[in-house]
């Protein structure tokens, strides 16, 4: 079960009626965390926080606390209802009754979520793979999990951009294939199979990224690796930016 992206303003503005929305929503929520099923719910769940906070606070919908996918002329026919709505005091008591319940149990599963994600991510290493070059902007991710029978190759390019506040940073991966692994077929064998196949990028950067424990992939480790990824990369960007500091 999913949680629309306007469930607070969307249809019947009863406090019962979202409840029963909210509670059995975070039911599932519950039960994918269970199995260590991070994705997409987290995401989702730092999304509704925001935005219920948002509203508590401002009485208005931010922009910025929606999803980018959202185009702007979505988000202008959200924004048209819920200031239809702010002009019945009556329908805003019930809304305000509903987001005092949604945003403690929301950050309560959104926590739960969190802790999860810390110890996936906790139990990966980042590991370069043969000779890093100076430019990692693009290379190659290994992602790999116990047993360590299949590696995950993709290509992947990070790109940074700066803005008046803070650093913005985007990550591209394009799954290439999986690899069956032997004892014999060690990593940089791998790499050097990709150079043999891959003319365009003579000397690319790699990188392996390691599970101690093996999660869901595409729910859990895939996306906790992207992330982390992304973090040693910025680091790196960091240190090319400041040398010496």
């Amino acid at each position: 079960m999913q949680l629309p992206k306007d469930w607070l303003t969307q249809g019947l503005i009863d406090f019962e009626y979202k409840k029963y929305i909210l509670l059995a929503y975070l039911k599932t929520v519950s039960e994918s965390f269970g199995k260590t099923e991070l994705y997409p719910f987290l995401s989702d769940l730092v999304f509704h926080y925001r935005n219920a906070l948002a509203i508590r606070e401002n009485k208005a919908l931010l922009r910025e606390s929606f999803p980018k996918e959202l185009s702007l002329e979505e988000f202008r026919r959200l924004e048209l209802s819920y200031r239809k709505l702010i002009e019945d005091d009556e329908v805003m008591a019930e809304l305000d009754e509903i987001i005092a319940f949604a945003i403690p149990r929301i950050k309560e599963s959104l926590q739960e979520g969190t802790i999860i994600y810390d110890y996936v991510e906790s139990q990966c290493e980042i590991s370069p793979v043969g000779v890093t070059p100076l430019y990692a902007r693009e290379g190659y991710l290994f992602v790999t999990q116990p047993p360590e029978k299949e590696t995950n190759v993709y290509r992947y390019q990070i790109s940074f951009y700066e803005d008046s506040q803070e650093q913005l940073r985007s990550l591209n991966t394009e799954f290439i294939e999986s690899v069956q692994k032997k004892p014999l077929y060690t990593y940089e064998r791998i790499k050097l199979d990709l150079l043999a196949r891959w003319k365009d990028m003579p000397n690319p950067a790699t990188y392996l990224i390691l599970s101690r424990m093996k999660f869901p992939f595409t729910e859990t480790l895939m996306p906790v690796a992207k992330r982390l990824f992304v973090k040693h990369l910025s680091r790196l960007h960091e240190a090319e930016s400041n040398p010496g500091v």
